[in-house]
């Protein structure tokens, strides 16, 4: 039996989190472990040797993590259809922009917690913030009607991502100037699949 390996917090493990709650999976527990830039425990480390998750532990085969290969994985695994075929283009564009999102997001965070505030680099936490705000933009501007359509991966990641601003990032209100963006969200947030693996507060 696999089991996925993650953290409560992290936008790439709620991704595949979604994606089993979605795809009707339930046989690959959930663990949490400790992962950190600066070393986590043993297990994640033994798991994928960069020390990062998601990784997701299988019987009849080595390790696999990176969240996009876990879920084509389990999407396979399950014939979910998460990736339609019609759509597979648009649907891996949309969640390499939320992925990036995501990446952006993650680093001014490792920047403010494992830098000492004297040597925080704000040029380059507002660059990253930057590339947050122009997907942003471009996700009110032209992926609105993707993402009122079938459920499908993109839209899982851009929900994952668009959590974690808001756990992570609240004070820049992403939602101001974003209404199409701001309504989808909301109502995405709701399915049972984003309520179940909502992040810890803290």
């Amino acid at each position: 039996m696999p089991e996925l390996l993650g953290s409560g917090a992290s936008p790439f493990v709620r991704k595949v989190r979604v994606l089993i709650a979605e795809a009707g999976i339930d046989d690959v527990p959930y663990t949490e472990v400790t992962a950190s830039p600066m070393g986590g425990e043993d297990r994640i480390n033994t798991a994928n040797p960069l020390g990062k998750i998601p990784a997701l532990l299988r019987e009849e085969g080595p390790t696999i993590y990176d969240s996009n290969v876990i879920c084509r994985y389990l999407d396979d695994r399950a014939g979910a259809g998460l990736y339609p075929p019609a759509r597979l283009w648009e649907v891996l564009t949309l969640e390499a922009t939320a992925d990036g999102m995501m990446e952006a997001a993650v680093g001014m965070i490792y920047e403010i917690r494992f830098r000492p505030e004297e040597l925080w680099w704000q040029p380059w936490l507002e660059g990253q913030w930057t590339k947050v705000d122009r997907a942003l933009d471009a996700l009110e501007r032209s992926w609105l009607s993707h993402l009122s359509g079938p459920v499908d991966m993109g839209q899982i990641a851009v929900g994952c991502a668009l959590g974690y601003l808001d756990l992570r990032h609240g004070v820049r209100d992403w939602r101001k100037g974003r209404p199409g963006l701001s309504a989808w969200f909301a109502d995405f947030s709701a399915r049972p699949s984003m309520v179940a693996t909502a992040p810890p507060v803290a």
